[in-house]
């Protein structure tokens, strides 16, 4: 006689988790196991794992021919996570195991040993949001499930084993629902303004960054603090939503690296090395993972050194610093990773760095300083909000080891937090997302302001997405200040940041 079992689980696309129902039928003649539904080879395989799995906890392997259908059936499987569920189907379909609930409010997943022991599986924070949304209770391995328990709403049961779960179902044995424990605790940052000695230019021009979310180019000789001051940028900006915070949860889940709770709200820093490549860097694979501009969504993407980066690599930047995310179009498989990214560059002013620091040390020709530059498109140079000389420190700055003073993170934050509020209060984003229109409404300029624009478009060649450039650095110029009108103090200020590479 034929029997029929049906279960829900969710497929991993990018950041989104289609529904997937598991039908599990047995039938009589020749012994067979087949799954359908475009399974990958993990999936595929999932057939001896679930055998020796059920063996192995004193069930019996169901005789005849066995089909499992993945539905929809044009939706790409990968990974372990269909273990579980296809095992309970088995023992659903052979009436090994009768349940006291009704299993189609649940959704299973897990990976599972030739022992019968849950596995944890990555990236199931999606798959999990999505759930609780659809008001379904979930079954997964305890590894690592308390990120899971992050989703407020989520019905989660951890547990351990297969017979575990057959036992919960049956309703012989209870598992302890999963509390919700986001953790809501102060991070705490090694990396403090308190450090840097001098650079106040480079310290306000990287407030003004962390308040409006401004792209910043750091230009200064080797030893001047770049690297030192892009690092403490995380530490003055603002923590994450919880929304916020979940969306960046799920993009580590899906590319499998590991975050801790505690620093769940804090902004992402992603300093990738120069010699990476343009996958690396936006993302991609045969089956899409985030790159790390996506790594670094919400938060810094930081190059340094960036003319040595190839420039390809840095090209494949622009389309996502327009549009805050990134499309990845595969043979098999399409998927936008969300790449809403600050990008901070550092360099040096010539190939050996030393040009215009008032010694002798450089011997750079012009030639060679012109092709070092020019690694650096025009299109990159002009989605930079802000390029800063950072020059190296005076002597006397170096050896004074006083500390009063000295600005700490957590008063430069304050600051920060107060100009960011107020764009959220006004416009509902921060000030680097605003449209020309809603410029134009925000910013009125008088007969003085518009003859300095003026000056400046033709002085500086300026391209229009540059002018929008130098209007929303005034905002947030003006917004620091807590003034409601932008004025000639603010947008010279501004101005000053659009010096030439």
């Amino acid at each position: 006689m034929s029997k029929l079992s049906k279960l829900f689980t969710r497929a991993s696309t990018g950041l989104d988790a289609p529904l997937v129902t598991i039908e599990v039928h047995i039938s009589g003649g020749l012994p067979g196991f087949s799954i359908v539904g475009l399974p990958e080879g993990a999936v595929r395989e999932s057939k001896d794992r679930v055998r020796s799995a059920i063996m192995i906890s004193k069930f019996k392997f169901p005789k005849g021919r066995i089909t499992v259908s993945l539905a929809p059936a044009n939706l790409p499987k990968s990974g372990g996570r269909y273990d579980l569920p296809i095992a309970i189907g088995l023992l659903l379909a052979s009436e090994q195991i009768k349940p006291s609930v009704n299993i189609n409010s649940f959704e299973l997943y897990g990976e599972l040993g030739l022992d019968g022991s849950l596995r944890a599986t990555e990236g199931l924070l999606p798959a999990i949001i999505a759930s609780s949304q659809a008001k379904h209770c979930i079954i997964l391995s305890n590894q690592d499930s308390n990120q899971y328990a992050l989703v407020d709403e989520a019905i989660i049961y951890p547990c351990t084993h297969l017979l575990k779960v057959c036992e919960f179902l049956q309703g012989i044995s209870d598992v302890n629902k999963l509390t919700h424990n986001l953790v809501d605790s102060q991070p705490i940052y090694n990396n403090n303004f308190s450090q840097v000695k001098g650079q106040h230019h480079a310290k306000r021009a990287l407030e003004i960054a962390a308040s409006g979310g401004h792209n910043l180019l750091l230009i200064g000789p080797p030893g001047s603090g770049k690297t030192m001051l892009a690092e403490r940028l995380p530490s003055i900006m603002p923590l994450l939503c919880i929304d916020k915070a979940l969306e960046r949860a799920s993009i580590y889940s899906v590319a499998n690296k590991p975050l801790e709770l505690t620093q769940l709200k804090t902004r992402p820093f992603r300093s990738p090395h120069h010699s990476s490549s343009a996958v690396a860097l936006v993302g991609g694979g045969s089956t899409p993972k985030p790159g790390e501009i996506s790594l670094a969504h919400e938060g810094v993407l930081f190059l340094d050194e960036l003319p040595e980066f190839p420039r390809g690599v840095l090209e494949a930047l622009r389309q996502p610093l327009e549009n805050g995310k990134i499309h990845l179009s595969r043979a098999a498989q399409q998927t936008t990773f969300p790449a809403n990214f600050q990008l901070i560059g550092a360099m040096n002013p010539c190939p050996c760095g030393y040009y215009g620091d008032g010694t002798a040390k450089c011997h750079c020709t012009s030639d060679q300083i012109d092709r070092y530059k020019n690694k650096i498109s025009g299109p990159l140079l002009d989605r930079i909000d802000m390029v800063l000389s950072v020059p190296p420190l005076p002597k006397e700055t170096l050896l004074n080891q006083s500390t009063e003073d000295v600005e700490t993170s957590e008063t430069i934050k304050q600051r920060v937090i107060k100009a960011h509020n107020i764009q959220l209060e006004r416009q509902g984003k921060s000030n680097d997302k605003l449209s020309p229109d809603e410029i134009d409404k925000l910013i009125l300029l008088n007969k003085d302001n518009k003859h300095l624009l003026e000056m400046a478009i033709d002085k500086f060649h300026l391209s229009a997405r540059a002018y929008h450039c130098i209007l929303k650095v005034a905002r947030t110029i003006a917004d620091l200040g807590n003034s409601d009108s932008v004025n000639t103090q603010h947008l010279t200020e501004a101005i000053s940041y659009r010096r030439e590479v």
